[in-house]
């Protein structure tokens, strides 16, 4: 019996059809598996490893990593108050006016028997300290004078803040805080005086009051009481003993504070000098062929660098110390020392003071052409359209200008410039009418005098400016106006618009539309420095080690050549003197981008270019800013004022720093006092960075047809809407559109746009200019008067102070 083969089941036309399977764009993981063929990525191998690492090894590795850093912080800490390192340095910062700064000082003397105590004509205190096998160097810096501070902050390891029990920090106090936040804040530590006179009862509530503000700005910080000699050992334990916080800008750089301050005149003629600073170098190897910089004075070169002996040792054996303590003192006294000469500097490997390029008038001009070069420009002449263009139009713009017979241009110049004479003609006539009819009317009044007492109204007013006063006013009413209409300027009725923002450009789209960063440069470009790759550059310069010159920790003398005269006739006993030493590149001028931020307690309008101080790391210069919005692309919007609440970018012609530094801005205000307006950091050197000004045109429909519109009081003639023709329209309900045609001869126009249009509409167009900073650096600031008195009623200064204002801290 034969077996019929079995058929094999066919579907129907009714069969069910399922979907398939949406994955998108992207391969699916069967795909995947199937293309690759069981093959597995390298960096896929790599990632499981770590994934799948054992317990064990974790464990390890976390311990590897807990013991590097334990290291980098013992090696951080050994490398002050040794024997052949710096002393710890530590300022002493006033935060109430109450404070008796020497009664602090006093304690620290006795906190230790064995303790050598010795202080230097610049007002610090040499601390050496057997038990603790330290060295603590302290600076009290005058209470108001805000320069002194930060100078001294620049350098210092700790700060040591003292409270009041009445106030715990006044005004100027926190003024000061905010500084040294935005500058770089070291380690702090917190004391306070009189705390164990108050009564047991009223201790614990000051000490929660205390407690309550230091934990606003340090959080991880307590207060420690200073009352007795055990208290001051305490605190002189904490300060060797606590963590050192890194601060970049200068840790990267050579830098010391001067501890013997001398001046010698090059001739009695100069009004240069050498000035010779001695102190303990910190941070980097430091070359004499390399330079310095002095805050609020500028660059300098050195001559020489000297090492004379240490006089304020680390002795580990006290009892020799006091029996040839008089002998060490003759000894350092005595003016026949020998002093070792560390190096000298060599001309020919010496940086240069050239912070600008001396630009060549001649660099543009070219030979006389050869026959071939004229036999070519010659027939690309021929080629050429040549158009009749405002002075000051690029070729960009000059592409938009609509071609017009010269007669038609000469007539039209004519015509305007005799509407332009009527026009002033019939001023002069109103002028003079307004005048006759004011003369009349005082002809017909009558006056009489009367006698009015005084009251104390004249006396508040005497102490006014009214001048300042309207200028303020001036102020926030313009950038009020700037808010509600950002940006939008009427376009004149006496000239041309296309005469008036010949320098505008219109533009596609402004975050992709192209534009040519070195088109149409300044003159000032010229002189300025730019980097193929400053991030590369700054990596190089940074890491760069020294094999000769200074080294960290030795107690040096630095000759710095060609100090001015006026900077010892200024100089206070006291006032702290700074050196930093540059690195390649630093001392060269460039366009220096900063972020800053409005603070919150600043209600006065800042206009762009308008003077301001800034402190960047260890500069500090004035200059006249432009601020931009802080946003990524290749173009970024000017902005008017300095916003508040958000970020923006200052730019100005500085010299070159490399970044992160952190950046403070003062500005002057009434009666030439300085207020703290604004904080940030370093964002870029970059000459390329286009900042444009957006000037924005409006216009009102006159008449609307659906999606088209006649559009009047944008411009006031024909041959503007012609100029303008090419540049997109846009309103503030959101609609693009174009201009289609001129209609009639006063400046109406028919524009299209992609949608319908509303009656109570405004149209807009944007126009664009490039901005530049002004050439405003000025690296001489001096210091400010010391301010004695913080009261409601204001202030009182020190009359023996130098040119300069007080700083606006009032209570």
């Amino acid at each position: 019996m034969a077996v019929e083969p079995q058929k094999s089941h066919r579907p129907g036309p009714l069969k069910q059809q399922n979907k398939a399977h949406k994955h998108g764009k992207h391969k699916s993981k069967g795909q995947l598996e199937r293309e690759t063929k069981g093959r597995v990525n390298v960096k896929v191998l790599s990632k499981r490893s770590r994934q799948s690492m054992k317990k064990a090894e974790r464990r390890n590795q976390a311990l590897q990593m807990r013991k590097q850093k334990r290291d980098e912080v013992l090696e951080k800490k050994r490398n002050r108050g040794g024997t052949n390192t710096p002393p710890h340095f530590v300022v002493v910062v006033s935060l109430d006016r109450n404070i008796d700064t020497k009664v602090l000082l006093d304690l620290l003397k006795i906190a230790d028997d064995s303790a050598v105590v010795k202080q230097n004509e610049q007002g610090i205190l040499h601390l050496s300290i057997p038990r603790f096998k330290q060295r603590v160097s302290i600076f009290t810096p005058e209470y108001g004078n805000l320069y002194a501070l930060l100078d001294a902050a620049k350098i210092a390891d700790t700060l040591l803040c003292a409270v009041s029990t009445d106030n715990v920090i006044d005004k100027y106090g926190e003024d000061c805080l905010s500084c040294l936040y935005g500058q770089g804040m070291p380690a702090a530590v917190f004391v306070c005086n009189g705390f164990k006179s108050l009564p047991m009862k009223k201790q614990a509530e000051t000490r929660k009051l205390m407690q309550r503000k230091i934990e606003k700005r340090f959080p991880a910080e307590k207060f420690h009481s200073l009352d007795t000699s055990q208290d001051a050992l305490l605190v002189v334990r904490q300060i060797t003993n606590q963590k050192l916080r890194n601060i970049q800008y200068r840790d990267v750089r050579p830098h010391l504070i001067g501890e013997e301050i001398s001046f010698e005149l090059d001739n009695t003629e100069s009004d240069t000098g050498t000035l010779k600073v001695t102190g303990y170098l910190r941070g980097k190897t430091l070359s004499v062929n390399r330079l310095v910089h002095i805050p609020g004075w500028g660059d300098f070169q050195m001559l020489q660098i000297d090492a004379p002996d240490d006089p304020y040792p680390l002795n580990l054996h006290p009892g020799k110390q006091n029996r040839k303590n008089q002998d060490v003192e003759m000894e350092s006294e005595d003016p026949r020392c020998e002093v070792n000469v560390l190096e000298q500097c060599e001309p020919g490997k010496q940086e240069s003071l050239d912070s600008e390029v001396l630009p060549d008038p001649m660099m543009g001009e070219q030979t006389w052409p050869t026959e071939e070069e004229l036999a070519e420009a010659e027939s690309e002449s021929k080629r050429k359209i040549v158009k009749r263009v405002p002075k000051g139009t690029s070729d960009y713009q000059a592409a938009w200008i609509i071609d017009s017979d010269e007669e038609e241009g000469d007539d039209s110049d004519e015509e305007s410039d005799e509407e332009m004479d009527a026009d002033m003609e019939a001023q002069e006539e109103n002028d003079s009418s307004e005048e006759e009819d004011l003369n009349d009317d005082d002809d017909k009044t009558e006056y009489e005098t009367v006698t009015i007492a005084e009251d104390d109204a004249s006396k508040y007013d005497a102490a006014m400016d009214l001048d300042e006063d309207m200028q303020m006013l001036a102020k926030l009413k313009e950038e009020k106006q700037h808010v509600m209409f950002p940006d939008e300027v009427d376009t004149p009725a006496n000239v041309t618009a296309r005469t008036r923002f010949a320098r505008f450009r219109g533009l596609k789209s402004f975050r992709t539309s192209p534009w040519d960063p070195k088109e149409n440069l300044p003159s000032d470009f010229a002189r300025i420095f730019q980097f193929e790759n400053f991030k590369r550059t700054k990596k190089r310069c940074i890491e760069e080690d020294l094999d000769e010159g200074a080294m960290p920790g030795w107690y040096i003398t630095v000759h710095v050549a060609n100090v001015p005269k006026a900077f010892i006739e200024g100089y206070q006993p006291g006032s702290p003197v700074v050196l930093f030493g540059l690195l390649p590149h630093e001392h060269k001028v460039s366009v220096v981008h900063f972020v800053v931020k409005k603070c919150a307690e600043v209600d006065q309008p800042i206009r762009s270019k308008d003077r301001l101080i800034f402190h960047v790391g260890y500069r500090r210069f004035s200059a006249n800013p432009i601020f931009s919005q802080h946003t990524l692309g290749s173009k970024h919007k000017f902005e008017r004022f300095m916003p508040t609440g958000t970020a923006v970018v200052a730019t100005v012609y500085a010299p070159i720093l490399f970044p992160p530094s952190p950046v403070l801005v003062f500005q002057e205000v009434a009666y030439g006092e300085q207020s703290l307006v604004a904080t940030g950091t370093l964002l870029s050197v970059n000459p390329d960075r286009i900042i444009a000004k957006r000037a924005v045109l409006s216009g009102y429909p006159f008449k609307i047809n659906k999606r088209s519109a006649v559009i009047r009081y944008m411009f006031f003639n024909r041959e503007d809407i012609l100029w303008f023709k090419p540049v997109e329209l846009r309103t503030k309900w959101g609609r693009r559109g174009h201009i289609k045609e001129p209609l009639g001869t006063h400046g109406h126009m028919k524009c299209v746009f992609d949608g319908k249009m509303k009656s109570q509409d405004t149209i807009l167009m944007n126009l664009y200019k490039r901005m530049y900073p002004k050439w405003t650096y000025n690296p001489h600031v001096t210091m400010p008067v010391v301010v004695k008195e913080y009261g409601a009623g204001g202030m009182e200064s020190d009359d023996k102070a130098g040119e300069g204002a007080a700083y606006q801290m009032f209570e």
